[in-house]
């Protein structure tokens, strides 16, 4: 039996991003956020939400650009500060040791020693309250070769990423494989379905 926790921002699982941004004087500037995510394929998109309090929205709204770095679970304090302090009263990529890398595609920085990074133009500002969400495009994805497979493709036990729980207010770390994405569902399709394209591909 299910029990009622009433309205609250309590889902599962939520990611942890670095969100980068140029603050006044062209100073950098990160803030963590967990309110995110893929939002369209084409054109390839993510959303982020945020404070109208924080000095990263007067950024984003101002530079229309922001990064997402995606921080391993080494930088797991560094990546909790980033959410505790503001860039109104410290250099947090000082503060941090972290290196602050310069877009060459939109203008924002993002942080050189996470393995995934996402540089974004913003699209669309949605007004929802007490927060903005931001759309932006994603112009490049970039990632560290050592978290590359022989295929090329991102491994997602090498990124390390983190992964943050609302509810119990902790991070935890990339867990083990439950199954075959477009694969394991497979067994409950008639052989029908099992022919249709649109069952077989991410949407």
């Amino acid at each position: 039996m299910k029990r009622s926790l009433g309205p609250q921002t309590l889902v599962y699982p939520l990611p942890v991003y670095l969100v980068g941004s140029y603050a006044e004087n062209d100073r950098p500037n990160i803030m963590t956020a967990a309110w995110g995510g893929i939002c369209c394929s084409e054109p390839p998109c993510l959303a982020v939400s945020v404070r109208k309090s924080r000095l990263t929205y007067a950024a984003v709204q101002a530079r229309k650009a922001f990064t997402i770095s995606v921080p391993p679970a080494r930088l797991t304090a560094e990546a909790d500060f980033a959410g505790l302090a503001s860039g109104r009263d410290c250099d947090k990529f000082a503060r941090l040791k972290l290196t602050p890398v310069r877009s060459e595609l939109v203008d924002a920085p993002y942080v050189g020693e996470c393995p995934l990074v996402l540089e974004l133009a913003l699209l669309h500002s949605l007004d929802l309250g007490s927060h903005v969400q931001f759309v932006g495009e994603i112009k490049d994805v970039k990632v560290e070769e050592n978290c590359l497979d022989p295929a090329g493709k991102p491994d997602a036990a090498a990124l390390d990423p983190l992964i943050y729980d609302g509810g119990g207010r902790q991070y935890f770390r990339y867990g083990e494989i439950a199954g075959k994405a477009f694969s394991t569902g497979k067994a409950f399709l008639s052989e029908q379905e099992f022919t249709c394209a649109h069952f077989l591909r991410p949407s």
